[in-house]
């Protein structure tokens, strides 16, 4: 987040600020088409009711801080990609509880525990994790620009090396989880990031965003904050079973995002080559 905080400026979000299109579409993406796709998946593969509780547990959730390494290494709008994390990430706090609550109601599921995120909480990790480093990472831009443009591409290479580190821990450390959760529900997943991210695309082909917009839209889509569904189905609705889902969904929102990082980031390597 520091490294992309030393390629941003306050232009690069007062663009996109000025021209709110291409947010108000990466929301919808996120915030309406998700979950609503989550709902039609679940019906048309006849989930059982915590599988289906589940799956939508994990649409409700916003974009996960991951998809802004990911936006990054595939030459996307870098500014958009923060952005939609950190709206949507505050939009969570109330989008999550109505939309568990309908799946809730929907589905049947008889409980009576009531659904309060841990808005402090959630707060304070977007503050932490995305906000606090991009804003020193700028700090560090606009005092230092020499230095900033030569760590641009290094940080490009860091940053693919974090996001494989990540990958490969949460394989190792939930390995038989991740099997189980495969086999249940491993298809609808997959089509669900699928869906979500060529959603994505498509929206912003249809507005004329450009390439660098549908990469961020997309990508913020289709890489969900899976420890806040975790949080929701485990400790909240005290329910593991309801995590299985999100277990998926993380292999595959890691796996086609590593393939859109290789994907664009050979493209813009071959742009670059013919530009030279």
């Amino acid at each position: 987040m520091l490294g992309m905080g030393m390629s941003l400026t306050i232009r690069d979000f007062t663009r996109v600020f000025r021209q709110p299109k291409a947010i108000i579409i990466g929301l919808i993406n996120q915030i309406i088409i998700l979950p609503l796709v989550a709902f039609i998946l679940a019906i048309l593969f006849h989930l059982n009711t915590t599988m289906a509780v589940g799956l939508i547990i994990l649409a409700s959730c916003p974009g996960g801080p991951t998809s802004n390494i990911i936006a990054q290494v595939c030459n996307g709008n870098l500014a958009l990609s923060v952005t939609l994390t950190a709206v949507g990430s505050f939009t969570s706090v109330v989008s999550t509880q109505v939309i568990t609550s309908l799946a809730l109601t929907y589905f049947h599921t008889h409980t009576e525990t009531v659904i309060e995120l841990p808005v402090l909480d959630t707060m304070m990790q977007v503050m932490m994790i995305t906000i606090l480093p991009i804003c020193i990472g700028m700090m560090i831009h606009a005092y230092k620009e020499d230095f900033t443009l030569r760590m641009i591409k290094p940080m490009k290479i860091v940053s693919t090396i974090i996001f494989l580190l990540i990958f490969i821990g949460i394989v190792v450390t939930n390995f038989s989880t991740i099997g189980q959760a495969l086999e249940k529900v491993g298809i609808v997943t997959l089509i669900l990031n699928l869906s979500i991210i060529g959603s994505g695309f498509l929206l912003a082909k249809i507005f004329k965003l450009g390439i660098k917009n549908a990469i961020s839209i997309g990508v913020d889509g289709g890489v969900q904050n899976a420890t806040l569904g975790i949080v929701v189905a485990t400790s909240i609705l005290n329910n593991i079973e309801m995590a299985v889902p999100t277990a998926a969904y993380t292999i595959w929102m890691y796996t086609t995002g590593g393939f859109l990082m290789w994907y664009f980031g050979k493209k813009n390597k071959k742009n670059s080559a013919t530009t030279n």
